[in-house]
């Protein structure tokens, strides 16, 4: 008996309750969450935050981020969390700040999003806006036309809780953040 393809679904509302149970108040808590680094963890600790907008520029409450991206140690740190636990529907990760992975790479976290109404994930990076002169040499940045790659880079603020990067992911429309194909 031969089978066919099994159809593409979306992400649908059920990745809360399986993958960041947390922040909707499930009584459980999921293999891996926000929270990347311990106290222990080497390297700068940063928060990253930021909302995801859909194409017509409003927060979109249900969409999951996951990152992916190495410590001083070159060990890769992996976390996830979902937007609209709060009423701002932002997502926030607790980790260090990345370490370039080769000479020709800029300190980056790799970014996965996923939301209602996408077949397929998207992929893109958080770039840091206080790396310029690592920016200024990393190979996929440049492959980026200079006028889009701006949708890339985080801002750094200094406030009294520590270090947080700021980088907001829109999904379409004005100021659409750059995806990758992979």
């Amino acid at each position: 008996m031969k089978y066919g393809q099994t159809p593409s679904q979306t992400v649908g509302p059920y990745f809360a309750y399986g993958l960041t149970p947390e922040q909707y108040g499930y009584p459980f808590r999921a293999a891996c969450g926000p929270v990347l680094a311990e106290a222990r963890t080497p390297g700068e600790p940063i928060v990253l935050t930021g909302r995801v907008y859909d194409g017509d520029g409003k927060p979109v409450d249900d969409a999951m981020i996951e990152i992916l991206h190495a410590d001083t140690r070159r060990k890769y740190l992996f976390g996830r969390c979902g937007t609209g636990a709060d009423r701002e529907c932002t997502f926030r990760f607790e980790t260090v700040k990345p370490a370039s992975t080769g000479p020709r790479s800029a300190p980056h976290i790799d970014v996965i999003v996923m939301m209602r109404g996408m077949l397929s994930h998207a992929f893109t990076r958080v770039y840091f806006d206080d790396e310029q002169e690592a920016n200024a040499r990393d190979e996929v940045l440049a492959d980026v036309p200079a006028e889009r790659r701006g949708t890339l880079i985080a801002r750094r603020e200094e406030l009294p809780g520590g270090m947080v990067y700021r980088f907001d992911i829109r999904m379409q429309g004005r100021d659409e953040t750059v995806f990758f194909d992979l």
